[in-house]
């Protein structure tokens, strides 16, 4: 079937990303495989995550499905582009139909995108993950795909205005290797690998980043045990309780 709506969506995100003058690095995009299904998965800080983790893998000139909100489906704007896109809608409170519909996906041979650890981390640390990318790639027999990425969270983020004007943003990203989905593998502990790799290129990506905090008033976007003033994990688990 043609894709009609997401090749011109891609044109226009990164005719916005050349407007706003944003400076990528992005390595690692040779680990995405050029045909069969894959599970992609993520850190979150931002809003705009998956739109910039859908750029890792055009070198491949593959498409990603990424499971998102139900709420985001709702929505006048933004509910028919993701349909037309082939997202993937997740309701919390009965996500099987969701999860469902990713493993027919990834069967067929696509990439899903996945954010495991299900909302964004105010404190830009890694969360727990939830395992359901693991048991994903493990049922469909697709490997992982472990990313990270930084600086979105300065652009759009929990908690903070948008800043959408020209301010020569840079933004990091790095794609590890893929990772066999092992079936006799506990879940549990393939998750826990999965984090452990995603904390790596986290890590790496933070290190490479070109700039740090202009002053005092600019550090909140660096978590706390880097030297910042984003909440600390427990104190962004405490804001995300009080919503």
């Amino acid at each position: 079937m043609a894709e009609l709506v997401y090749p011109p969506v891609i044109g226009i995100a990164r005719t916005m990303f050349k407007a706003l003058d944003l400076r990528f690095d992005i390595k690692g995009t040779e680990n995405v495989p050029q045909r069969g299904g894959a599970v992609l998965v993520s850190n979150h800080i931002g809003y705009l995550d998956f739109v910039f983790c859908g750029l890792t893998a055009r070198p491949a000139k593959r498409l990603v499905r990424f499971m998102a909100k139900e709420s985001v489906f709702r929505h006048k704007v933004s509910g028919p582009l993701m349909r037309a896109m082939k997202h993937i809608p997740v309701d919390r409170a009965a996500g099987m139909d969701a999860y469902k519909h990713a493993l027919k996906s990834l069967r067929s041979g696509e990439i899903i995108g996945v954010f495991p650890e299900a909302t964004i981390s105010r404190s830009f640390t890694l969360k727990n993950f939830k395992s359901g990318a693991a048991r994903l790639a493990q049922e469909a027999g697709v490997p992982l795909l472990p990313m990270a990425l930084w600086g979105t969270q300065r652009l759009w983020t929990k908690g903070q205005k948008r800043a959408l004007g020209r301010h020569h943003f840079p933004i990091t990203m790095r794609v590890g290797e893929p990772m066999e989905a092992d079936p006799t593998e506990p879940s549990d502990t393939l998750t826990e690998r999965l984090r452990g790799r995603v904390q790596e290129l986290l890590e790496a990506a933070q290190r490479a980043y070109p700039v740090r905090p202009k002053g005092p008033d600019d550090t909140w976007w660096v978590p706390a045990h880097l030297g910042g003033t984003a909440p600390t994990p427990d104190e962004a688990l405490a804001l995300d309780r009080g919503r």
